[in-house]
């Protein structure tokens, strides 16, 4: 009878956590990972089956998904849940949009800092100037191109490896960067293993639980870390670097249309994409690629940066000169700090009173995917990202700058922050950090 009772509760208990999980909400989709492994079933079937049907096509009978997945792949998995046809907005959790919900004309909705993978569904064409040739910005070239094959995610159609790097474009997937598995934990000395200490909860937010001597925590977005490698591959892929430091808002899928979306990007960041782009931005590749990245922010960018609002306004101040447009790693793992900044409103600058700031990948892209080309997080393919005081020129015969993107889809792409937060005629915002031209 108590056995019985107990496994009423247990059935009861997977029923709400399901639930939760469908409401969207940001503590149900952490209960089902708990900043580790999630419940097998969640991702896994045992006989091939779903709520009484087949997972596989009749005309397949006998087979099943490679390592019993629910899905053809890991990273159509990994939609099941993170992918949900009709949202009307941004969804906690959710980092694609279904087909369905964009259709022409209309941008992708997820706003996860991350970015919506549905931009990679997005392609434009557009005629710069009188008796120009017409230009393009294919979908392929706005993100990491994920293989997820129920979902309508394909290898990338025109790079065959990492840039920078040799991972093979074939077998990117979700699981290239984060581990399904959640081994990876953070103790209260900062050290992170795959073995030791149990996991409490995720490490990933600003309500996230600290490491103790007890437990320890799950580490930022669930990312591989030393030795960790997809097994779509071979070991010879196994990472180098362990996941940086750095803590997002407990609401961090949203719009920036009214205040901006902080996360506080710690350490670590930049090398930690080195473990598939190692040869980019380093004294090993030409002279185009070699942005300082992972280099720390000399006192006069510090500056610039703090001062400069928008083209031609320099009269910033560090308590709120954070653009999330051109974010920059803090430059400390302690985070007791990065939780303090995540939490406070309005967001500032580098200073370095909280740690040594540097510039990181992340400044310039996204992690997944964006609106613009290079996973970029503004356009940078364009001498102005405001013309006459708007993002698109939808209505022009001719698009320089608004590049085929109509004013809702550009609009999205920087994630709702008004136009009118910048110049008339803005420049890229390369100038937030640089000061030739933009003052």
């Amino acid at each position: 009878m108590v056995k019985t009772h107990r496994h009423y509760l247990k059935i009861m208990m997977a029923s709400l956590l399901t639930a939760s999980v469908i409401a969207g909400s940001n503590t149900g989709v952490d209960a089902f990972h708990d900043g580790g492994v999630a419940d097998c079933e969640g991702c896994h079937t045992m006989h091939n089956s779903y709520e009484g049907m087949s997972l596989t096509p009749t005309s397949a009978a006998g087979m099943t998904n490679v390592y019993l997945l629910k899905g053809s792949d890991p990273s159509s998995v990994c939609l099941n849940c993170h992918q949900r046809a009709g949202d009307i907005g941004p969804t906690a959790f959710h980092v694609s949009t279904a087909d369905t919900d964009m259709p022409v004309g209309t941008p992708p909705r997820q706003l996860p800092p991350g970015g919506d993978f549905g931009w990679l569904k997005k392609n434009y064409t557009w005629i710069p100037s009188l008796g120009a040739a017409p230009l393009s910005s294919p979908g392929d070239s706005h993100g990491h191109n994920i293989t997820a094959q129920d979902y309508g995610y394909f290898a990338d159609a025109y790079k065959t490896t990492s840039p920078g790097g040799f991972f093979p474009a074939m077998n990117l997937g979700c699981t290239s960067c984060h581990d399904p598995h959640g081994k990876y934990r953070r103790f209260s000395d900062g050290s992170i293993n795959t073995a030791g200490l149990p996991i409490k909860d995720s490490g990933s937010l600003a309500s996230s639980p600290d490491p103790d001597l007890q437990q320890a925590v799950g580490v930022y977005r669930l990312l591989g870390g030393v030795g960790y490698y997809s097994k779509t591959l071979s070991p010879g892929f196994a990472f180098s670097f362990n996941p940086p430091a750095a803590v997002a808002p407990d609401n961090y899928n949203r719009s920036e249309a009214v205040t901006q979306t902080r996360v506080a990007y710690g350490a670590g960041m930049t090398d930690w994409c080195r473990n598939c782009h190692a040869n980019i931005h380093t004294d090993a590749v030409p002279t185009p690629l070699k942005h300082p990245a992972g280099n720390s922010l000399e006192s006069d960018i510090r500056d610039y940066y703090n001062r400069y609002i928008k083209d031609g306004d320099l009269t910033g101040i560090e308590a709120n000169a954070y653009q999330s447009l051109v974010p920059f790693e803090v430059g400390t793992s302690n985070y007791a700090t990065l939780k303090s900044i995540v939490t406070m409103t309005p967001t500032k600058g580098p200073s370095g009173t909280d740690g040594n700031p540097t510039v990181m990948c992340l400044s310039c892209h996204r992690a997944h995917a964006s609106g613009w080309d290079g996973s970029m997080r503004w356009n940078n393919k364009t001498s102005k990202i405001v013309h006459n005081g708007s993002y698109s020129q939808e209505i022009d015969p001719f698009q320089p700058f608004g590049q085929g993107r109509n004013t809702l889809e550009a609009q999205k792409a920087y994630y709702d922050i008004p136009a009118t937060n910048f110049a008339v005629e803005q420049n890229p915002l390369c100038f937030k950090c640089h000061a030739s031209g933009g003052d």
